[in-house]
């Protein structure tokens, strides 16, 4: 059984490759050297400092004394979601677990991955505060995109956002109408970005319902959940781009793969059994929501 245990932890390590292959928001992913974990699991501390601002110096009493204060704020987790998934038993545990590897990676990268981008995309677009278009526009030609990034740039700078890592999340079909103008305008706008990511406009939306993976069509709210996943809410609106700035959000993900069950261990079925579970926290940081720009259709 020793020899199962390290053949999985090995295709473990490879799932976390997939999604960061795959994952169009993983270049937003905090350094989790930085914070303290919390008491309990679903929890981390986040360090916070506060100072004063310079004041008069006196050539008679000198420095005028100013605060410093550091505190912790411990912020629960707000996204909690799994699936247990089954593979029939093979002749022996290295098939089996060439079998997991190649049907968990297809399910990262087809229903993990997107779902993941969706909410944490529609946690900061909901975020309150947060610097957006006043009104909501289709942006037709690659000159009105140009001109709308020019306007989320020029907020950023008034708003005294650092100019070093503001990322560019813009859907692929926006950013071709900004290659085909290549003019030098459109390179001088676009070079302001530390780096662009093409989002597909499935998964690109300010508001989303994550299924729950057990109500169905019968049930009193009429609407099948069982596949589970997300769809885009009611409320919901596409976005057309939306500029980040890393240090303006909290993200952390943990990807677990609880335990392998076994064909002998499996009581209803002959087959090697593969609970996923995936954890994690999206959210903005109170003073710094100015760190996001939002644009999206009306």
């Amino acid at each position: 059984m020793a020899n199962s245990i390290t053949l999985f932890k090995k295709y473990i390590d490879l799932l976390d490759e997939v999604y960061k292959q795959n994952a169009k928001t993983s270049i937003l992913d905090g350094d989790s050297t930085l914070v303290q974990m919390g008491a309990n699991a679903n929890e981390i501390v986040i360090p916070k400092i506060s100072m004063d601002g310079l004041a008069d110096y006196s050539r008679n009493s000198g420095y005028v004394d100013g605060d410093v204060t550091l505190t912790n704020e411990t912020v629960s987790f707000n996204y909690d979601r799994g699936r247990a998934f089954s593979v029939d038993a093979m002749d022996n545990e290295e098939t089996a677990g060439v079998a997991f590897g190649k049907l968990a990676s297809e399910f990262i990268r087809t229903k993990v991955v997107p779902e993941m981008d969706a909410f944490r995309f529609a946690t900061y677009a909901g975020t309150s505060g947060i610097s957006k278009v006043t009104a909501g526009a289709t942006l037709s030609t690659g000159a009105d995109v140009i001109t709308a990034l020019r306007t989320a740039t020029t907020e950023m700078d008034e708003d005294e956002v650092p100019l070093e890592e503001r990322y560019l999340f813009i859907t692929p079909t926006l950013y071709g109408t900004v290659q085909d103008l290549d003019t030098t305008k459109s390179r001088e706008v676009m070079n302001r970005f530390a780096s662009i990511t093409l989002v597909p406009q499935t998964r690109f939306y300010t508001a989303i319902d994550l299924y729950d993976g057990v109500t169905d069509a019968s049930d009193s709210s009429g609407a099948n959940e069982k596949p589970g996943g997300f769809v885009k809410a009611a409320t919901g609106k596409d976005i057309n781009f939306m500029v980040v700035h890393k240090p303006a959000v909290l993200q952390y993900t943990k990807h677990t793969v609880n335990k392998v069950i076994t064909p002998q261990e499996n009581q209803s079925a002959d087959a090697y059994k593969f609970p996923y579970r995936v954890y994690g926290l999206a959210d903005v940081y109170e003073n710094k929501v100015a760190g996001i720009y939002l644009h999206h259709k009306a």
